[in-house]
């Protein structure tokens, strides 16, 4: 008996680039760099693949950098998002205080299907573009984090 060929994940986001005609390389095997429009910013994607622990890694850094003096702020922010989100999760790098959004997703011995892919990185580039301007009020805007958290989980209905 023959087993079917699983397509690579990395094969499969790149595919969902090519026909949203977003930016991309590959910068190895298992590693895809996007660049994906966002309704606040450009966000920067990178996907990496791990075989050994079959599991898909995105990576999201939205163009914002935490200046030390709002780093305190920003952590308690960083929390307040996290307890909101079912699926990943908002980190800073220590560094130089970017801001990214992560997601890790198991992969089982079948393999991912393209609405999967489709949806993870749908799920990243909202995320980003829900609380983008809540990063931006506790940062420019002098906002608590607690106002900030509470702009961004205001839904609006239709357009103006």
């Amino acid at each position: 008996m023959q087993t079917a060929q699983i397509e690579h994940p990395i094969d499969l986001i790149e595919s969902l680039a090519s026909t949203r005609e977003w930016s991309c390389e590959r910068s190895g095997d298992d590693e895809l760099n996007l660049c994906v429009v966002g309704k606040h910013s450009d966000y920067h994607l990178a996907v990496n693949w791990r075989i050994d622990l079959a599991s898909l890694h995105v990576a999201s850094v939205m163009d914002i950098r935490v200046p030390q003096s709002k780093r305190s702020e920003m952590c308690e922010l960083l929390a307040l998002i996290n307890e909101q989100l079912w699926l990943g999760h908002f980190d800073s790098w220590s560094g130089d205080g970017t801001l990214l959004f992560r997601i890790p997703v198991l992969v089982s011995a079948e393999g991912l299907a393209p609405y999967q892919c489709t949806e993870l990185i749908d799920h990243a580039v909202e995320a980003c573009d829900r609380f983008f301007p809540a990063f931006q009020f506790v940062i420019w805007a002098g906002h608590t984090p607690q106002e900030a958290l509470k702009s961004s989980l205001f839904e609006t209905q239709g357009d103006a």
